[in-house]
């Protein structure tokens, strides 16, 4: 262990760390992209959920409009029949009330 390295050696030795610390660069620079990409995903999600919920909260309002909107048209439907049923009872007691003569 105590003999010297000769030029040649430390030369190879040298070029080898410069190859492997390139190689080792690279990597880096490609796990720094993927995360940067991962990040850019993550926020892409969270914004997709917020609208996601967002349309979820805005379509239980118009469900609810669309319940209160269709009950109208019914209850006007019904208030009409009520309306021709009393009209219907008032003609009917009305013609028995005169041919009995009050």
């Amino acid at each position: 262990m105590d003999t010297p390295i000769t030029r040649a050696e430390h030369e190879e030795f040298r070029r080898r760390m410069e190859e492997e610390n390139k190689r080792q660069d690279r990597r880096i620079e490609l796990l720094e992209n993927q995360t940067k990409e991962i990040s850019a995903l993550t926020t892409s999600v969270e914004k997709l959920a917020l609208s996601i919920e967002r349309m979820t909260k805005e379509q239980e309002q118009h469900s609810k409009r669309l319940e209160i909107l269709e009950g109208r048209d019914g209850e006007m439907w019904r208030k009409v029949v009520g309306y021709l049923a009393t009209a219907g009872v008032s003609i009917a007691l009305g013609f028995v009330f005169g041919q009995v003569g009050l």
